[in-house]
Parts: structure tokens; C-alpha cells; sequence
């Protein structure tokens, strides 16, 4: 059901290097970008992306308490192989991967300015 996800930055040069290696990871790259807003997208998946942009009305980014964008992929390989790239370029641990009840395979992390992301397999 969801087209996208945007996350909030203060510092768009320093995360959205971040997310150019971390999304390379699972052969995501850029699809749009701007002096104020980037989107990556798989290139056989175009209408699921994520951005990063700086809050449009010029306050601070700040992260959702309870507020998480979930990465879906193929394989639990590739949810270990996200994760600890994720944890290379600086990312905090919120929970390693591993099976979550039956049928889910995830892992949790926060991104450079604090977004809580996951990445998971269903199945």
C-alpha cells in the first residue's frame, strides 16, 4: 500500500551518503534528487522508494518516537548483509537480525540522525 517513505535530516550531504552505500547494498539507487530532497528506489520496483529530505518549513528534524520505515526484501541473507553495512557506516544497533515469531526475519537500526529503520523477509 505505501508508495514511500521520507525521513527527516539535518545534514543532507552526510546522510544521503549514508543511504547511497547502504541502499546499494540491495541494488537501490537514485531516482530523484534536489538541492532539499533525495529518493532512492530498486530499479524493477519504481513505486517503492525511500527519501531523505530537510523539513520543509526550516525547523529541526526530529525522529517519531514509535515511527519506523521497514526495508522488505528476498532473503535473510540480504537483511544480515543491510544491517551490518548499516552498523559500518555508523548506524546504532536497535535489534540484530534474527527471527521475529513465525514468518518474520528482521533487523532494526538507526540511521545517522536517529530514524529507526528495519529491513525484513516475510515467509
Amino acid at each position: 500500500m505505501l508508495g514511500y517513505v521520507t525521513l527527516g535530516t539535518n545534514d543532507l550531504a552526510r546522510s544521503s551518503a549514508f543511504y547511497d552505500e547502504l541502499l546499494a547494498t540491495i541494488g537501490a539507487g537514485r531516482m530523484m534528487s534536489t538541492d532539499d530532497f533525495i529518493a532512492w528506489s530498486i530499479p524493477d520496483n519504481p513505486g517503492a522508494a525511500l527519501s531523505l529530505t530537510k523539513p520543509w518549513d526550516g525547523g529541526e528534524a526530529t525522529v517519531g518516537n514509535g515511527v519506523m520505515a521497514a526495508i522488505q526484501l528476498e532473503k535473510p541473507e540480504q537483511v544480515d548483509a543491510l544491517y551490518a553495512k548499516a552498523l559500518a557506516l555508523g548506524a546504532t544497533d536497535e535489534g540484530a537480525p534474527g527471527p521475529r515469531g513465525e514468518g518474520f526475519y528482521a533487523g532494526y537500526f538507526r540511521d545517522l540522525d536517529g530514524n529507526k529503520l528495519n529491513a525484513f523477509v516475510m515467509g
